[in-house]
């Protein structure tokens, strides 16, 4: 039941009926429910209360953002009175009009007053206005709350994940390997190991790191790889950047899906391959990649939980303002992002 109510509270269109029904229930008490007493006092009650809903929303998409996004509350106060006092004396001289002679709207001498209009449009500003005001500010405080529970429960899995076992076992076995072979490539591979566990420790506490930062760790693990399973499998990174120090991401955003893409894409000995392609312009970045599905390929255990983190984050950080197409048959597995970066404030 109060998930139900809930996801009332959550839907915009159930807002908007909620604050007319108030609104309009409201209007009709202050004519003593006149406009119920014929079918014409009917039309012309909605018809009058029509241009009121009309004045509370250019109130509200255009005087609104004056105060909230503009922070400029002077001017906004002096163009509401102004906006007030243009409606009211549009309300004042239509009451003049010959049609509400035959019905028993505002036939009271203090009705057809220029006061009376002029306090049913400020009423009914303050009567609309004030929900919706509301609604926006529970809608804030909600995604806060949802944004913390879940930075909340990346930095647990991210806690869980940073020894992971597996992850440490072929890590060392790659680099036993190479030493024995190539003992001069033995400390460069160190220290790549040494950056993506310094990342992760640095950046858990973070909201968001520079753009820079982020593709050097995405670098470093797939240079791992390469040594990994390099010599079995094509490994493509390309990463094209118009301006790396402009922009900040959330950590840890990207490598999820380049993550998987190693883990399933490699799973057997047969040829193989993983391709990424990393780009950005004008702010917005576009990952494009695409891996091979092996058709005999080892059992890989996967509890998909990290996918099902990012996407989640993706939905509380872009909203829609983000594009992630997943394309999977029997042969490649292919994940298109795009979303628009936030820039540093200079």
């Amino acid at each position: 039941m109060n998930k139900k109510f809930d996801n009332i509270l959550d839907n915009k269109w159930w807002q908007e009926i909620a604050v007319v029904a108030f609104s309009f229930t409201i209007y009709t008490l202050k004519n003593d429910w006149m406009l119920f007493s014929s079918f014409i006092s009917i039309l012309m009650g909605i018809f009058f209360y029509c241009i009121l809903y009309m004045h509370a929303q250019f109130n509200r998409f255009f005087l609104l953002p004056i105060l909230f996004k503009t922070q400029r509350p002077l001017t906004y106060t002096f163009l509401t009175l102004f906006g007030v006092f243009v409606f009211s004396l549009i309300l004042y001289e239509i009451t003049k009009f010959d049609m509400f002679s035959n019905c028993r709207l505002y036939q009271n001498s203090h009705q057809r007053s220029y006061v009376y209009q002029l306090a049913s449009v400020l009423g009914t500003l303050v009567c609309i206005l004030s929900p919706i005001i509301v609604f926006k500010f529970y809608r804030i405080h909600r995604k806060k709350t949802d944004e913390t529970l879940l930075f909340n429960e990346m930095q647990m899995n991210s806690l869980k994940g940073q020894l992971n076992p597996h992850f440490l076992f072929n890590t060392f076995n790659t680099l036993y390997g190479i030493s024995l072979e190539f003992p001069e490539r033995t400390p460069d591979l160190i220290m790549k190991v040494s950056q993506l566990m310094r990342y992760q420790l640095e950046s858990n506490n973070k909201k968001c790191v520079s753009l820079e930062d982020e593709l050097e760790f995405i670098n470093s693990y797939v240079q791992l790889e390469k040594e990994r399973v390099g010599y079995r499998c094509e490994i493509t990174y390309d990463c094209k950047i118009d301006n790396e120090n402009a922009y900040k991401i959330s950590p840890m955003l990207l490598i999820a899906f380049i993550e998987n893409a190693f883990k399933h894409g490699t799973c057997a000995i047969e040829k193989c391959y993983v391709r990424i392609f990393i780009t950005v312009e004008k702010g917005q970045l576009h990952l494009h990649l695409v891996n091979s599905i092996p058709t005999k390929k080892a059992e890989v255990v996967s509890t998909k939980i990290g996918l099902k983190n990012t996407i989640e984050r993706l939905n509380l950080i872009y909203g829609k303002d983000y594009k992630l197409n997943i394309q999977d048959d029997k042969n490649t597995y292919i994940v298109d992002l795009k979303l628009q970066l936030k820039k540093f404030v200079e």
